[in-house]
């Protein structure tokens, strides 16, 4: 009987625990359906909030297609949330930004392009007339052929932001053709630099397409060099390479361009014994050009060359000295063509034509050239005069160089820079152009020939030039220099009274006088300068824009 009780007890006590657990169960299963209707019921009021907002953003021009409703209503539902995003907000204003600096840039900074330049022949002077050549401009475009430098031209030097200069034009009738020669004749000489003159090392003077090394202590390494006074005919080429008159179509040219380098060649032969080597080049150079079919057309009356040493060097005569000289333009066929040279021969060149030495300024804008002038007319010139040069051995040069050098070695007004063999100041440019600047008058004696540089440094410094020959630069350089030397320059004949008492002479000159020569010369630099060759939108008429012009005025002429 114990037993069967606590049998029933226990039986009793699980039957009741089991009851607890089912209804727990129930519960559960209960709380779940409960759980699962209220999330469908929430589902289904999310289904009905969007579906009211895809109504509202659904396009208003049914009928749309399935497919295109779905991908409307997905960039629409995303929009909000694309630019909520702060990150994306940020990068768009900065794109915006940027876009809007870069607009203004292209606006106020436009690429800038070569100009093609015209020259009016109408504005070039009349040989006997001896008149400044002005030019006018017009633009096109031309890729130039540049020179590997460091440093950029200086910044402008004046408010002004217009040229004061008249600027040249390409006269409508007028292109240069350049011909390609063979590199034999121009570029491949340079191969061999160190040997291109008898006396010097050239390989230093040969950089920069001729402008020789930057020298700053003038002024602007880009527009200042060390350049070698016999290097004319390198920079011409590299000037006409870029120059706007350029055409690559010989058919439609004026001028046919011979760029050959016979100043350096010539120099590298001086001391060739074997006169046929000697020409060797030259006859080459003839035969070839005499072989294009544009040669034939006026049998090379429109072809021309530039030389940069003097015509003495390119005359050999078969009855004469032999000074180291080729026999170039002594060929008939170069008799035909118009020969430029530094300095021409004043009785036997009739072909021939002044071009001037170059000298250490090569700017690459009006704006330099006008604070250039300006600079000069603010110079300080505490001497009277200078002299600037060496003794030299023959009879007539010997004895005006001996005398210019006595008269300013005794005079306490005059600044004697002289020059001798070896290293030298007169070889320093800064040196040289400091005792110019510091000086009325530079006397200039005939150096080994009529000519010398010193004239066009003196002009560059605004000194004043005194000569004792007409051939030192009055019959030299008639597309150049006024007719009236008197506007400009000082004439006392070598074997005059005058010449044995130069510094009573010079105080003679009222002041006026004097201030209205200066401002003649600051007048014409821009003309006797070499502007730098990679120059664009120059602004003014260099040496080579009067030579091509002037050229093609002569050239109309013996057609």
């Amino acid at each position: 009987m114990g037993m069967d009780g606590r049998e029933k007890r226990e039986e009793g006590e699980g039957k009741k625990r089991l009851g607890e657990i089912r209804k727990e169960e129930i519960g559960e299963c209960r709380d779940r359906r409960v759980g699962r209707e209220k999330k469908k019921e929430r589902e289904e009021e999310e289904r009905d909030r969007r579906e009211e907002r895809d109504e509202r953003q659904s396009p208003p021009s049914p009928p749309w297609t399935d497919d295109e409703k779905e991908k409307h209503y997905y960039y629409s539902n995303n929009k909000d949330t694309h630019f909520n995003n702060p990150h994306l907000r940020f990068g768009a204003l900065v794109f915006v930004f940027l876009s809007l600096w870069l607009l203004l840039l292209l606006i106020w900074f436009p690429p800038k392009t070569t100009p093609i330049v015209e020259l009016d022949l109408d504005l070039v002077q009349k040989p006997q007339q001896q008149q400044n050549v002005h030019h006018h401009l017009i633009h096109k475009t031309q890729n130039p052929n540049r020179i590997n430098t460091s440093t950029t031209a200086i910044a402008a030097a004046t408010t002004t932001t217009k040229s004061p200069f008249t600027v040249p034009t390409c006269y409508p009738s007028v292109s240069v053709y350049v011909y390609p020669l063979p590199a034999k004749f121009n570029l491949g000489l340079l191969d061999n630099c160190h040997i291109l003159n008898v006396y010097t090392n050239m390989c230093p003077h040969v950089a920069n397409r001729g402008l020789g090394q930057p020298h700053p202590q003038l002024g602007s390494a880009a527009s200042w060099f060390a350049t070698h006074q016999f290097i004319a005919e390198m920079i011409f080429h590299a000037r006409v390479e870029n120059h706007p008159c350029r055409t690559l179509d010989p058919a439609r040219a004026t001028l046919f361009y011979v760029p050959f380098y016979g100043g350096l060649h010539a120099s590298s032969n001086f001391k060739e014994a074997n006169l046929t080597a000697r020409d060797e080049l030259t006859v080459d150079l003839v035969d070839y050009v005499q072989s294009q079919p544009w040669w034939k057309r006026h049998n090379g009356r429109d072809h021309f060359i530039a030389l940069g040493r003097t015509a003495w060097d390119f005359m050999r005569a078969a009855d004469g000295p032999d000074f180291g000289a080729n026999s170039l333009l002594n060929l008939p066929a170069v008799k035909n063509m118009s020969v430029l040279t530094v300095e021409r021969h004043p009785w036997q060149g009739s072909n021939q034509h002044g071009l001037p030495y170059p000298s250490y300024f090569h700017p690459s804008t009006w704006q330099e050239m006008v604070a250039w002038q300006n600079k000069v007319r603010e110079m300080e010139r505490a001497h009277l005069f200078s002299f600037i040069g060496g003794p030299r051995k023959g009879l007539e040069k010997a004895a005006v160089r001996n005398e210019f050098i006595r008269q300013c070695g005794e005079s306490t007004r005059c600044m004697l820079l002289k020059c001798g063999s070896g290293a030298s100041k007169c070889h320093e440019p800064s040196e040289v152009l400091k005792v110019m600047s510091e000086s009325q008058f530079c006397l200039q004696a005939p150096g080994d020939s009529f000519t010398r540089r010193s004239t066009f440094d003196s002009v560059l410094a605004g000194c004043i030039p005194v000569f004792s020959s007409p051939h030192t630069a009055y019959t030299q350089y008639k597309w150049f220099l006024p007719g009236d030397v008197s506007t400009y320059s000082v004439y006392i004949e070598e074997k005059s009274d005058a010449s044995k008492r130069i510094e009573e002479e010079l105080l003679k000159i009222p002041s006026e006088k004097v201030t209205a020569m200066r401002e003649k010369l600051i007048e014409l630099i821009p003309s006797l300068t070499y502007a730098h060759p990679n120059a664009t939108n120059l602004g003014f008429g260099d040496a080579v824009d009067v030579a091509l012009a002037s050229l093609a005025k002569h050239i109309q002429t013996v057609i």
